[in-house]
This record gives structure tokens, C-alpha cells and sequence, in this order.
């Protein structure tokens, strides 16, 4: 596995064998794993434990293309299950754009009671109105705190590290595509530390007499899955 899939770390690994129903310590685990040649990276302290089922974090990140553009991404990110509600890119992100983002990612009455998000100067009055009449109080963060909004900023990492920092993005189609296949994997094969080793939908535990273990690419055979099949 981690031949493959050279980004992962023990937890991963562990996590996917969890899956498979091979009972393993992590720490057996880590034990056999060759050692990254550099540290990995920082992990963010739990913040907003309160609330954790009824917020929704949302925060832009840009994306450079191989033809000297930037694109700019906007995520929704569900805090109870780290779940990705909605993702939208554009080349000139505007006010009324983000409030069609928002309408997108809550189209009817399931809108989280916060949203938690920077003092970008896209969020307008327009958009403050509009999450209030979809009845979300909005949490601000600090000037230049990132890591007051911990869980987004951490997909955003995670997006980076484990795949646009590994392709070639030519234009805002090429990006979306890249986008929803790794949100695919993301969201029903990756393994989370928050989750007790579970992904966002959640997976079962396969047990050996369910058949042999199948090597299953995504993201372009950046990522792979690994579950039971049966011969």
C-alpha cells in the first residue's frame, strides 16, 4: 500500500486495514513503513467542538493553471462528518457568484444553523442577508487567523497535498474534473483520524472469508481503495 501510495502515512494505512478486516496496531504499522524524507506536515488543534453537528465552514483557496491563470475555489465543508456539501470555481469570483454558491450548496431547508467563515470583502451585506434569511448565524474569525477555522483550512491542505500539488491544471474545466474525482475519493474511500478511521460516508468493515483483497485506482491512480471481493 504504501508502494502506491506514497502520500499516505501509518494512520492511513492502518485505517484501510481496518477495512479489510486485518486486526493490526497502528503502531505495527508505522514500524515497517520507510520513513518520509520529510516531516510530515502540521496537524490543527480541534477548535469549535460545541456545535460540531450544526456548523458549516466555508473559505476560498486559488488554484494556478499551466497557462498563467488563477483560479479561485470555494468550499463548503460540513464539520460532522468533514463532508464536502459543495465546491464551485471561477475565474472572477464575485459577491453575487458566492451567493449562488450558497444557494447551491442549501438549496431547500437543510441549511446548518452556523457558518463559520474569514472577513474576506466577498462577504458583503448581500451576503450576510443571505445567510441569515436561510436562517445560519454567521462566526466571523479573527484577522488573519487562519487556524480559527481549522477544518476547512485543513481540507485545503489536504486537497493540495494529496492532489493539485501532483497535476497539471490547464483551465476551469480541467479543475473541476480533478475536483470531483478527488472529492470521490475523499468523501466514500478516505480514512480519517476524526472519525475513528472511518470516511465521511461511511464504510464496513470487511472480514476475510468476504474474499480476496481488490486494488481499486482513484484519482487518476494517485489514491487507491482496497476492499473484498469476492473470487
Amino acid at each position: 500500500m504504501q508502494q502506491a501510495n506514497p502520500l499516505w502515512g501509518a494512520p492511513r494505512i492502518h485505517g484501510e486495514l481496518l477495512k479489510l478486516g486485518i486486526a493490526v496496531a497502528q503502531s505495527t504499522v508505522a514500524r515497517y513503513l520507510l520513513r518520509p524524507r520529510k516531516p510530515p506536515s502540521q496537524t490543527w488543534r480541534t477548535f469549535l467542538t460545541n456545535h460540531l453537528a450544526q456548523t458549516a465552514a466555508i473559505d476560498f483557496f486559488t488554484v494556478p493553471t499551466a497557462t498563467f491563470r488563477v483560479l479561485f475555489v470555494l468550499v463548503v465543508l460540513s464539520h460532522e462528518r468533514r463532508r464536502v456539501v459543495h465546491f464551485g470555481v471561477t475565474e472572477h469570483p464575485t459577491e453575487d457568484w458566492a451567493l449562488q454558491q450558497m444557494r447551491e450548496a442549501f438549496p431547500w431547508d437543510d441549511a446548518p444553523r452556523y457558518v463559520l467563515r474569514d472577513r474576506d470583502a466577498i462577504y458583503g451585506r448581500d451576503f450576510a442577508d443571505l445567510t441569515r434569511d436561510m436562517g445560519m448565524e454567521k462566526v466571523l474569525t479573527a484577522p488573519r487567523s487562519p487556524w480559527q477555522n481549522p477544518y476547512v483550512e485543513r481540507l485545503i491542505g489536504s486537497i493540495r497535498r494529496e492532489c493539485l500539488d501532483h497535476v497539471i491544471v490547464w483551465n476551469q474545466g480541467s479543475l473541476c474534473r480533478i475536483l470531483q474525482s478527488y472529492f470521490a475519493y475523499y468523501q466514500r474511500s478516505r480514512t480519517h483520524l476524526a472519525l475513528a478511521k472511518d470516511a465521511p460516508e461511511s464504510r464496513a468493515v470487511e472480514k476475510p472469508q468476504h474474499g480476496r483483497i481488490a486494488v481499486i485506482p482513484q484519482v487518476g491512480g494517485l489514491h487507491h481503495r482496497y476492499q473484498r471481493q469476492a473470487a
